[in-house]
């Protein structure tokens, strides 16, 4: 049997990948995708409401697609692999959007929007991309949830940011976080 192949080798590998993660204390890093933009803009002082509302949801948009494009979600999709601690392709989350009025004392918007993930999901997502590879048919699943997750979040707090514009919060600087938080399911 070859060094390459050799069962006990690969298992010490992925023991000793797993040592370092804990020791490095980014273990509990791992479980989050956090995409964030601010805009140091102001509106026109004649913006119209539907602007200014408008301008939010563009900085929620481009929170979700940094979300969605960034490492730390490919990290997450890894988790669904054969050595990952989501083998079972079972988990949970949660989405979250929030709105921080920087130049305001108005406290922060938050949205939060749970979704699960089965493994029933990831066989209909294995049928679409035609791949066996689990973390790449995790990312396609990620993608869908933290896209639907951060719509449904945003129309819970869109009555909140509509009173937010009304008080003018919205003057000034905005930041836009956008949060995916993965677990595995019991």
């Amino acid at each position: 049997m070859s060094l390459r192949t050799n069962p006990d080798r690969i298992l010490e590998s992925i023991d000793r990948e797993r040592t370092r993660e804990e020791e490095g204390g980014r273990h509990s890093d791992d479980r989050q995708a956090v995409g964030r933009e601010l805009d140091t803009m102001t509106p026109a002082s004649d913006a119209t409401n539907p602007e200014r509302m408008k301008r939010v949801f563009r900085l929620v948009e481009k929170a979700y697609m940094k979300a969605a494009q960034g490492n730390e979600l490919g990290r997450l999709a890894a988790r669904f692999r054969a050595i990952g601690d989501l083998h079972h392709h079972h988990a949970r989350g949660d989405i979250s959007v929030v709105i921080h009025y920087l130049d305001s004392g108005r406290p922060d918007d938050v949205g939060m929007s749970p979704f699960e993930i089965r493994p029933v999901d990831v066989e209909e997502v294995k049928k679409d991309t035609e791949s066996s590879r689990a973390d790449v048919n995790a990312m396609k699943l990620l993608r869908k949830e933290l896209r639907d997750g951060v719509m449904s979040a945003y129309r819970k707090i869109e009555s909140r940011v509509r009173d937010a514009l009304r008080e003018r919060a919205d003057i000034g600087h905005i930041s836009v976080t956008v949060t995916m938080d993965l677990r595995p399911a019991e």
